[in-house]
Parts: C-alpha cells; sequence; structure tokens
C-alpha cells in the first residue's frame, strides 16, 4: 500500500516538474529552432555541419534552456498565478510541488544546458542561449508586472531559438539566420497580443501591465496589426536571398494573407473577444505551417 502511494507520488512530481517546463510552448519553439537547424544544414557543402546525434542532442539542449526558462519563469510568478483562470491550477500556485525544488529543477537545467550547447553546438550558440535563458527570467519576468513593454523584451529570448539553430550548425551569424530570428520576434508580438485582449481580466487581476490594459483595446489591435504587416516583407525575404524556394514562397505569400487579413479585421469596432480568439489561433496555425513549409522546401 505504501508502496503504491509512493510510486503514485514520485509520478506525480515527476508530471508537475514537466509541466513547468510548458512542454507545448517548449515543443514549437524546439520545432523552430530544427526547421532553421536544417535550413542552415542545406546552405553547406556536403558532410558539413552537425551529424545526426549532434543535431538530435542540440535540439534536446535547446528544449532544455527553454524548459529552465519556463521554470524559472513559473516559479518567479507562482504567487501572481494564483489569480489567474489559466495559470492557477499549475504545480506551484495549486501547492502540488515545492517551490525549492522547481527552482533547483530550473538552475539545474540551465547550468546544464549552456554548456552542453558549446560543446555540442559551438561557444557561439552557448552564448545564445544564456542571452535568451537570462534576459527572459531576469529581464522580461519581472518587467511584466510594471510595463506593457516587456512584450517587446520578451519576445527577444523568444526568437533566439532559430538564431539558435542556424548558429549551431554555421557557427556564424549570417543574414538567413537573423531573418528567421526577425520572423520569430514579429510573430511574437500580435500572438501575445491577442492572449492579453481574450485573458485580458486575468492578467489585471494577476497584476501584471499588458497592452490592453495600459493603453487600450483599440491601440493594442492597432499594434497587432502594425507588427503582422511588417511580419509579411520579413517572411519572403528567404526567397530571394535564395534560402528557400518556391514550395515556402507559395506556403509565405498564402499564410500571411491569411494572418494580415485577419489582422485587419482586427481594426473593426465590432471585433472583440471571439476575434482575438480567433487570432490567436490563427497565429499558431501561421508559425507551425511556415516553419513546415521551410523544412519540405529544404528536403
Amino acid at each position: 500500500m505504501n508502496t503504491a502511494t509512493s510510486t503514485r507520488t514520485v509520478s506525480a512530481t515527476v508530471r508537475d516538474m514537466i509541466a513547468l517546463t510548458k512542454p507545448r510552448i517548449t515543443l514549437m519553439v524546439v520545432i523552430t529552432a530544427a526547421g532553421s537547424a536544417w535550413l542552415a544544414s542545406q546552405s553547406l557543402p556536403e558532410g558539413q555541419g552537425l551529424s545526426p546525434l549532434r543535431m538530435l542532442t542540440m535540439l534536446a539542449t535547446v528544449a532544455m534552456v527553454v524548459g529552465g526558462a519556463n521554470t524559472l519563469n513559473c516559479y518567479l510568478e507562482r504567487d501572481s498565478d494564483r489569480f489567474m483562470e489559466r495559470t492557477c491550477r499549475r504545480p506551484l500556485p495549486d501547492g502540488r510541488l515545492d517551490p525549492r525544488l522547481a527552482l533547483c529543477f530550473g538552475i539545474g537545467l540551465g547550468l546544464l544546458s549552456v554548456p552542453i550547447l558549446c560543446v555540442v553546438a559551438n561557444p557561439l550558440t552557448g552564448l545564445l542561449g544564456a542571452i535568451a535563458l537570462v534576459s527572459y527570467v531576469a529581464i522580461y519576468t519581472p518587467m511584466k508586472q510594471s510595463n506593457p513593454i516587456a512584450l517587446l523584451v520578451g519576445a527577444v529570448p523568444g526568437a533566439l531559438p532559430p538564431l539558435m539553430g542556424w548558429t549551431a550548425v554555421t557557427n556564424r551569424l549570417d543574414v538567413p539566420g537573423l531573418i528567421l530570428f526577425s520572423i520569430l520576434f514579429l510573430w511574437q508580438i500580435p500572438h501575445f497580443i491577442a492572449i492579453s485582449i481574450f485573458r485580458q481580466e486575468d492578467y489585471e487581476r494577476a497584476g501584471l501591465k499588458v497592452l490592453p490594459s495600459v493603453q487600450g483595446i483599440d491601440a493594442a489591435k492597432r499594434k497587432a496589426f502594425i507588427y503582422t504587416g511588417l511580419l509579411v516583407p520579413v517572411s519572403l525575404l528567404l526567397f530571394p536571398l535564395q534560402v528557400s524556394g518556391k514550395l515556402y514562397l507559395v506556403a509565405a505569400v498564402l499564410l500571411n494573407a491569411l494572418f494580415l487579413g485577419y489582422a485587419a479585421k482586427g481594426l473593426r469596432q465590432d471585433s472583440g473577444l471571439v476575434w482575438a480568439r480567433k487570432f490567436f489561433g490563427i497565429s499558431l496555425v501561421y508559425l507551425t505551417v511556415l516553419f513546415a513549409a521551410i523544412i519540405a522546401d529544404a528536403v
């Protein structure tokens, strides 16, 4: 009886620790790093770049960087998470997990992942991983309590994984890698604005400063449209640079038309929470299919 209870407890603890890493977000970020790394490998002469084993190890380590940052974010926001419907059932605000264990787990992931990246990939990629981890935890997370500009600050570490995927293969900061970084940076702004609109009450209860609360919903929707508009030409640059081919171009044009068109729909006075939820869903489709097209085109 005691053994069974102990086993269930250990199993539940492991599940809660995995939940701290925000697996769905981590998976999406790793997909962008994988697409970027695959694209970079196609730009090198045959035989250069990372072996399949080192590629998988690199991606797993990127997941550790992201998971560590997410875990430490959960630790720092455990009190404010209690006031938000979508976060109150997380392991820390719900009281299912010892905060000290979460802190040790997050620090451990961070301390392990950066040196591993330096060895498996190169020091440049390790440096980018360290910047992503520190800026997300030490700058973005506390800034959310005081200023909506945290959205732009947080978009930087969120956009570094595809650049890390590129530098892991090439060991260089090339223009294509920076474009991939820019795509993810610009994409995050409308994506998170959509969340902040239909979760506005949650954020306000938690004391987080988001655009709709500070500048108003109309201003937030205008900024979502502007950044989506900036994303269109940036995402198309991969084709004239001959990094991606016609398959990617067609996919990018169609996705941008869908994304920008729905962003424009948000400028209407009668658009509200329903629009924001749909726009959020479209943003997920946009990023997933865009990077799938990058990989498919390279193949």
